[in-house]
């Protein structure tokens, strides 16, 4: 089983359990970790993905655990269950939860039904107990159970003080986890070349897709989301694979794996099916890069990433500008959200064990926070990072063309951001798709770090890549 050594989740924990001092906090911390979640029926279940948070102050990556720490002891338990001969002609034998509890630095144990008994004796003594906003139904279930809340109270019970505090913990990362993410990035650039080399005329994108989950599963890997590979890259989550490529197109790539302990990687390139750029997909193409050339060379300490974001739009803007898709000045037509009929989501995100960061536990607490209001504007609204970059963040920088007609149609009928879009441009090129590139980058004192290997990024060495 991969995981740290024991002393780093009990630093983590000792690090939790301070804050929450700091903040008043008293009582019962309770992280339940994930359960199977059946596919079709019981013992069929999904592939097991533990909670990110649990993962992060305990390590273990088993079903049915739970971790339950006391504020004002300060101890920890490790709360589950031995199995027993049932299970055993099943499974084959499993370590138990004290070897596990052991692996994990921790020296109490209990079963799963004595959790329950422990949380109503608090309960009935006054004591807090305080738990993250639950984001599967499982765990929902079990909080109500536990608690005795409705389920419509359970968000409202999540601790503030707690999520504050995982946020801030699991926001920097250390070296050890710096190498988890460049360790993902290894495999995720052979995944990315290799699918450079097969998307030619004649294959159907899912043989594609197919091949860069293989090449992660051999490495004992799975992926960290489910893979964007599509030649309709103006739909941003596109998760169809159905098409079979004619020559001539581009195919976004947005694929990463995994490493072992969990840590994710998020890279995407955008593919010439047959091996060439071409006129507007040659200047479009070398517009993003540039665009996330300027971005990345922005990222420093105390910079908030809201500016970073408006850089690379206005840059896009400038580009699209000499294309001849916009006019007017490129900073009012950022400010007015005109950029969004070509960009429509944000610049990036917070990456770690989760390949958009902490998002479960609240994406305006994660990305935003003191100091800093989601805009409501279309596009706008879609940037998930705003706040101030600190020394060991690990964020993306994903700026895109993305020409929709739907989208294009509809604000072209109100006669939206007129003054600053030539909409007969855009119905020109109404089918063109998209082009995104994207890396994962380091915060560090003095500046940012590109992590992990190379991985084809210029026309120049995608074209090389396609070719070889």
């Amino acid at each position: 089983m991969s995981m740290f050594p024991a002393a780093t989740y009990q630093a983590r924990r000792a690090a939790l359990l301070a804050r929450l001092r700091d903040a008043g906090a008293c009582g019962l911390v309770l992280l339940p970790g994930h359960v199977d979640s059946p596919m079709n029926y019981r013992d069929n279940a999904y592939e097991f993905r533990q909670d990110s948070s649990f993962l992060y102050f305990c390590g273990l990556q088993q079903p049915e655990l739970a971790l339950l720490l006391d504020i004002d002891d300060g101890s920890t338990t490790l709360h589950g269950d031995d199995i027993g001969i049932d299970h055993l002609v099943w499974t084959g034998p499993l370590p138990s939860v004290a070897e596990r509890a052991a692996l994990s630095g921790i020296e109490r144990t209990a079963t799963n039904a004595r959790l329950g008994a422990t949380l109503s004796t608090a309960r009935t003594a006054g004591r807090d107990v305080h738990f993250l906003k639950p984001y599967r139904g499982e765990t929902r279930l079990a909080l109500a159970a536990w608690l005795g809340l409705a389920d419509a109270q359970i968000d409202a019970a999540a601790s503030r003080a707690l999520t504050l505090a995982a946020i801030a913990l699991r926001a920097v990362k250390s070296t050890s986890e710096v190498a988890e993410i460049e360790n993902a990035l290894h495999v995720t650039r052979d995944m990315h070349h290799l699918a450079m080399r097969l998307s030619r005329p004649g294959v159907v994108e899912q043989e594609i897709v197919g091949a860069m989950e293989g090449l992660a599963l051999a490495h004992g890997r799975r992926l960290a989301y489910p893979s964007i590979f599509t030649s309709r890259g103006e739909i941003l989550h596109n998760h169809d694979h159905s098409v079979k490529l004619k020559g001539g197109e581009l195919i976004v790539n947005d694929t990463g794996a995994n490493s072992p302990i969990g840590y994710a990687s998020d890279i995407t390139r955008t593919i010439p099916v047959g091996g060439r750029f071409t006129g507007l997909q040659a200047e479009l193409y070398d517009l993003v890069l540039d665009a996330q050339t300027q971005a990345i060379a922005a990222v420093a300490p105390g910079v908030p990433y809201r500016d970073i974001h408006g850089l690379a739009c206005r840059v896009m803007v400038e580009g699209m500008k000499t294309l001849g898709f916009m006019r007017g000045d490129a900073a009012e037509a950022v400010q007015a959200g005109a950029h969004a009929i070509f960009f429509q989501c944000g610049t990036g995100h917070m990456m770690g064990l989760d390949v958009h960061d902490m998002e479960g536990l609240g994406e305006n607490d994660v990305g935003y926070g003191e100091g800093f209001t989601r805009s409501t504007l279309f596009g706008h609204k879609s940037l998930r990072l705003a706040r101030p970059l600190q020394p060991g963040f690990v964020v993306t920088i994903e700026p895109g063309v993305y020409i929709n007609r739907w989208l294009t149609e509809r604000w072209q009928a109100e006669g939206r951001h007129a003054q600053f879009i030539d909409y007969a441009m855009f119905d020109r090129h109404a089918d063109f798709g998209g082009i995104r590139i994207e890396d994962d980058i380091l915060v560090t004192a003095d500046g940012r770090r590109e992590l992990g290997p190379p991985i084809a990024r210029t026309r120049i060495d995608v074209e090389a890549q396609c070719a070889s």
